[in-house]
């Protein structure tokens, strides 16, 4: 056909074009890296079966693969099949994996280019995220602890560094963010700087490092996040809106000449009250940053200290606190969010008031007629004007809190480290551990605890004694070098320390992994650990025996048990050095003196520097080779003269224990409470996120609020219509219809900003109130076996991340995605009602978009709830760390545990990088069939015949459906991924709840003649776990002292426990006074019983807080009692008490419970241990106290040392959770404290 006929002068065209489309094809097969600098071994090819085993497979793409996101296919076909699971998802890239990103980002200098050159790229956010998690985690596992003393404190100097002893330098890589802060923004850091220079800061505190992870690791990059999208890779809006404001305004000067300066007028003066409007919100940002920090910090307590709130029936007041700083937190983010919309309306202001006084300008001052051909182009560049100054209120405020978030983590970057051990090479030769004329303070305070010590230790056993807070833990912890050293001189080999606490630190492990540390495994030397800390029975009887799993700090151990596993951490070691914090307080007799004679006689401490505190020096006094005594912060070492003086040995040694034999073989020992499963797993949810998840939330909303939102958005989409309308119609008019189709450079209308909206912040706070007091109710009334499955940082994970989810733009997800739905519905009436051509083809196009996005769904769904999931380690991590610091600082495990972290960080932060991933595949195929359908249904708007005017007004009523078919998908793709942390939370609303009691008891019970009474009740943890407490009958009575005997892990934990009915039997049944205490009202229950547990709990505050904090007592009778128990340690009301007690010794928080146990005076009281860290002449004094106040009270006591129970009437054997002996107690028996004589005469 000549027509088609190729002539020869047409062969070099053709030539061209085919070799410019081959060597496009070319380029786009070519490999992104040059294969040689990486191997492929550990690569997963680009559509191979997705696992764990891999790298991704974005180290080995081509050009077409990476802008296609083609490689995403083999993980969204098997998301689509099933829930994806950890072991199904690559791992990290190579230059995503964040042992190589720490290590580059500690090399760095401080220079912008550096910064930049290691995370500026698409994934900038990803990479600096995960790095500020693992430089967090560094800092702290160097950061000094500051403040820890019990008399009035003078932290820091008028510049606000921290003073104990000489000055600190924060010792951190220099890589420091304000270098890159100060270059990009440093105008900005200056003009709306609210700070005082001059202000001290105080030391960062659980809640503010557990909130600067989750808040400002997201935050330093958070203005490319674009809350709103959370579109990471959209760092150029940081340029482009600004551009575009100034671009709109030379083009509108261009078209109309000197009018618009008078428009220009009112930008810059909107923008000038806009700069004092953000100044105020940066000083209120930093006051709600505050609060939260105070409301995460009051709510980690409480979640750590549930169960000891809950033994008082104290959780409701607790509770009500936490609804206090809640309340407080968000009455200022409703302040905040006020002021942005005060900027956002001026911004809308500027923007309408913009075309108003330009066009008065062209028309009645210069004269000028306002025709079509100028009102259009200008409606346009107004548009665009409107869009950049919308845009620009939002990036102003996340500026400014990303400024807020890298301020708050400079302060804690900049905080102290811990002093480096001073040595030389000939000391550590010498292998040298001594003090001359050394003085320490606790880090911060500049207050002597230890003054003028002089002690040299020799090879062998140091036994170190004293009085409760004469600074017997503080030695230990000044040898450490936790403490500031203010005066003489410290000598310490430069090695690991093998470190018992002397409140023993476990991680939710196996015992096994406990033990060994991180260390080698050695079987023979490990059998011979266990042997000679007792272990061997205990492990014996267990179902999994060395690899059961503890629990989180070892809460499915008795408190001896614990204390055995952390001894044998320590002697496992390989540390010449042990350092062994009172190791025996929690022992019977019998073990104790088993491990004094395997452990401390036997081999494994020769050659090895053990020193050793303790109040039970009767048992290790022969085999010591140094008695130190320690009295008012200055030590003395005994000489061989005071070793045997009958006076010195009466004031140090302890009594016998009250379970102590006379030659029980092992096999005596019992076992504990581990139980086969401890920590179950994480709940994942399957499939979509169900209806009700969305209709909790609406509830929490308030419907009414919902309905009157949906209405205003229908009024907005109603007069956007009718806005198009008007302009067609006046177009006509003027025929020029032909510019109708340029009446918007984007046919899609942009959404109202919900922040202009003010019944959008009623129903955020509506919604954030009402659903964190209800999850707090819920978690408050759960059973204790929540408790014990659920690790803390799980829990704060929720408490933390979901509600910020929350708190957060959810709700603005709901707005967009009603605000689409009905722009879908008008476009699909409008064009319904002009041509059915355009109704069927944009049904087609809906039909492909819909089928894209639900391939997309089910992947996206299981990676969002797989990165929720995964951040439940990062937190545990960090709690657990906050803990053992001092534990992983002894041994010199940093290294360690920071791997570990980047390990989980890995884990996290890939769920997270595959989840955006997908979202650019999603985004890459969304695009491409709008921009399809877009040029389809222009093709389809020149062919139709109506007329031009509507031909535009049904083109635009299309584009828009295109358009927000297109957006609809993805916000409800989106709100699906929130509404996963809104799923997390309502789980919590449907937790198991402790029964309610229906008995409501008489004021006065119980009496305190009233008896308890056991009636075969056999108590099991679960109900496929072998029962803890079996068969068990027997009565003690009303008004008596009854001692609770057995061996360490026999069951006496468990039977107090019951007694508070935080475990109600399985059969049988607990009388208290004639009344079943399974039916009564259990707060009722637990504020008129005490009980005392093994491990003291106190909270941050004043002492007068701790030991009363429902104020039920007069100050006068706080303080009378203050003055017997704890009378020796002038300790005033308002003395300061830290988070947990930590300014406090073990033997000093067990004073202030003992002294809130004397306060409350309770019918019933139960002493767990009560005095098993305090030395024996305080504990003498201590049980004559308590008898004299508590002579009316039923006193159940369980120790192991015998003057504990020495004037007890009453006594219950236990052994293997039964009852083997009980009734009154003889002369015979309180004299030898002998358990076999206990159970001869049974």
């Amino acid at each position: 056909n000549a027509r088609f006929a190729l002539h020869a002068q047409d062969i070099p065209a053709s030539l061209e074009l085919l070799t410019a489309l081959s060597a496009v094809v070319v380029i786009l097969c070519m490999p992104l890296r040059n294969p040689d600098n990486l191997s492929k071994d550990q690569i997963s090819p680009p559509f191979g079966h997705p696992t764990s085993q891999l790298r991704s497979p974005e180290d080995d793409l081509t050009l077409w693969q990476f802008m296609t996101v083609s490689w995403m296919t083999p993980l969204i076909s098997l998301g689509s099949a099933r829930q994806l699971n950890d072991e199904d998802v690559w791992t990290l890239a190579f230059e995503f994996q964040h042992s190589i990103l720490h290590d580059s980002f500690r090399e760095l200098k401080g220079s912008v280019s550096s910064v930049f050159n290691l995370w500026f790229s698409r994934r900038c956010y990803e990479r600096s995220r995960g790095e500020m998690i693992t430089m967090l985690y560094e800092k702290t596992l160097s950061r000094k602890v500051i403040g820890n003393s019990t008399q009035p404190q003078e932290v820091v100097n008028p510049g606000g560094i921290y003073r104990g002893g000489p000055p600190i330098e924060a010792k951190r890589p220099r890589f420091q963010i304000e270098f890159l802060w100060e270059s990009l923004f440093g105008t900005t850091k200056r003009l709306f700087s609210t700070t005082n220079e001059n202000q001290s800061t105080k030391p960062a505190s659980r809640g503010k490092i557990l909130n600067m992870m989750r808040h400002a690791s997201l935050a330093f990059f958070l203005f490319v996040l674009q809350l709103t999208l959370r579109q990471f890779w959209e760092f150029q809006s940081l340029i482009t809106k600004p551009l575009g404001l100034v671009l709109s305004v030379v083009l509108i000067w261009r078209l109309i000449g000197w009018p618009c300066l008078f428009g220009v007028l009112t930008v810059v003066l909107a923008q000038g009250i806009n700069l004092l409007i953000t100044r105020i919100l940066l000083q209120r940002e930093r006051i709600r940053r505050t609060a939260t920090d105070n409301k995460l910090q009051k709510v980690t307590e409480y979640v750590s200290a549930i169960r000891h709130l809950r033994y008082y029936g104290w959780e409701d007041f607790w509770q009500d606190q936490i609804m206090q700083a809640r309340q407080h937190e968000l009455n200022l983010r409703i302040n905040t969010s006020l002021w942005g919309i005060l900027i956002s309306f001026t911004n809308n202001l500027a923007s309408g008031t913009f075309p108003v006084a330009a066009f008065y300008a062209y028309t009645i001052l210069a004269g000028q007629p306002l025709r079509v051909d100028i009102a259009f182009p200008a409606l346009q560049l107004f548009n665009m004007l409107e869009s950049s100054l919308r845009d620009i209120p939002g990036l102003i405020t996340v500026l400014l809190n990303a400024r807020i978030a890298v301020g708050r983590i400079e302060d804690f970057m900049e905080e102290p480290n811990k002093d480096p051990v001073p040595q030389t090479s000939e000391q550590d030769a010498k292998q040298e551990l001594k003090l001359e004329s050394a003085s320490f303070a606790w880090p911060g305070t500049g207050r002597p605890v230890l003054q003028d010590i002089t002690i040299e230790f020799p090879v062998g056993l140091t036994v170190i004694f004293g009085k409760v807070g004469a600074g017997k833990t503080a030695l230990l912890q000044a040898l450490m070098g936790e403490l500031d050293s203010l005066a003489g001189s410290f000598i310490q080999p430069n090695e690991m320390i093998g470190y018992c606490g002397q409140t023993p630190w476990l991680q939710s492990m196996s015992i096994r992994e406990n033990i060994l540390f991180h260390s080698p495994h050695e079987d023979v030397r490990y059998k011979q650990i266990l042997e000679a800390c007792a272990l061997t029975p205990d492990l014996a009887s267990l179902k999994d025996g060395d690899r059961s799993n503890i629990g989180e700090n070892g809460i499915g151990l008795s408190g001896g048990q614990k204390a055995r596993v952390s001894l044998a951490r320590a002697v496992y070691s390989r540390a010449k050095l042990l350092f062994l914090d009172d190791p025996f307080s929690a022992l019977d007799y019998q073990t104790a003196e088993t491990i004094v004679q395997k452990c401390f006689r036997g081999p494994l401490l020769e050659g090895r520097k053990v020193i050793l505190v303790t109040h039970r020096t009767e048992l290790c006094r022969g085999i010591a080779r140094q008695l130190v005594e320690i009295s008012e912060g200055r030590a003395r070492v005994l000489n061989r003269i005071e070793w045997e003086d009958s006076s010195t040995l009466s004031r140090i040694e302890s009594f016998n224990s009250a379970n102590s034999g006379n030659g029980k073989d092992d096999e005596a020992q019992e076992v504990g409470m581990v139980r086969d499963k401890f920590i179950e797993e994480e709940h994942r949810a399957l499939g979509g996120v169900k209806a009700a998840v969305y209709w909790e939330y609406v509830k929490a909303g308030k419907i009414k609020w919902w309905a009157v939102l949906i209405s205003i958005l229908a009024l907005y989409r109603l007069a956007t219509v009718g806005e198009t309308w008007f302009l067609k119609t006046w177009g006509e008019a003027f025929e020029r219809s032909e510019s109708e189709s340029r009446v918007r450079s984007d046919p899609f209308n942009p959404l109202p900003s919900p922040e202009t909206n003010s019944f959008m912040l009623v129903i955020i706070y509506s919604a954030g109130r009402q659903m964190f007091r209800d999850i707090m109710q819920r978690i408050s009334q759960s059973t204790f076996r929540f408790y014990d499955v659920t690790p803390v940082g799980r829990l704060m994970n929720r408490l933390t991340s979901d509600i910020g989810i929350v708190d957060g733009n959810i709700s603005q997800q709901f707005q967009d995605v009603a605000f689409l739905s009905i722009t879908c519905l008008s476009s699909i009436i409008i064009i319904a009602g002009v041509t059915p051509v355009f109704l069927a083809f944009s049904l087609l196009l809906s039909l492909a978009f819909v089928l894209v996005f639900l391939r997309f769904l089910p992947t996206s769904q299981s990676l969002r709830r797989l990165e929720m999931v995964s951040l439940s380690p990062l937190m545990s991590n960090f709690g657990a760390l906050l803990d053992g610091l001092t534990t992983v600082r002894a041994f010199g495990a940093q290294s360690v545990f920071q791997d570990r972290v980047i390990v989980v960080t890995d884990t996290f932060q890939k769920m997270d990088h595959f989840y955006w991933s997908l979202q650019a595949w999603l985004m890459y195929r969304f695009d491409a069939l709008s921009a399809c359908g877009t040029l389809l249904l222009t093709l389809l708007a020149i062919y139709t015949g109506v007329s031009a005017g509507l031909t535009a007004f049904v083109l635009i009523a299309a584009s828009q459906f295109v358009t927000s078919t297109h957006a609809l998908c993805r916000q409800y793709g989106q709100l699906q991924m929130d509404f996963v942390s809104v799923e997390r939370v309502v789980e919590l609303l449907h937790l198991e709840q402790e029964p309610a009691g229906t008995v409501d008891p008489p004021a006065w019970w119980p009496s305190y003649v009233g008896d308890i009474v056991f009636e075969d009740v056999t108590i099991r943890y679960a109900p496929h776990l072998d029962p803890t407490l079996s068969s068990m009958s027997f009565c003690i009575p009303g008004g008596s002292s009854t001692a609770l005997l057995g061996r360490t892990g026999s069951g006496k934990s468990t039977l107090s426990l019951a007694l508070l009915a935080t475990i109600l039997p399985e059969s049988g049944r607990i009388l208290i006074d004639g009344i079943d205490i399974s039916k009564v009202d259990k707060q009722v229950l637990r504020s008129r019983v005490t009980f005392l547990a093994q491990d003291p709990v106190l909270f941050p505050g004043s002492l007068r807080h701790n030991l009363d904090p429902l104020n039920d007592y007069s100050n006068d009778a706080c303080e009378a009692v203050l003055d017997r128990i704890c009378g020796t340690h002038q300790w005033r009301l308002d003395t300061k008490i830290e988070p947990g007690g930590q300014n406090l010794s073990q033997g000093q928080r067990q004073l202030v419970v003992l002294a809130r146990a004397v306060l409350r005076r309770s019918s019933i009281v139960i002493f767990d241990e009560a005095t098993a860290s305090i030395d024996a002449e305080t504990a003498i004094h201590i049980h004559q106290v308590l008898r004299e106040e508590l002579r009316e009270s039923t006193v159940i006591t369980i120790a192991h040392r015998l003057e504990a129970v020495k004037e007890a009437d009453h006594y219950v054997m236990l052994k293997n959770g039964r009852v083997v002996a009980q009734g009154p107690t003889t002369a015979e028996m309180m004299e030898t404290g002998s358990v076999d004589l206990a159970e001869r005469e049974s």
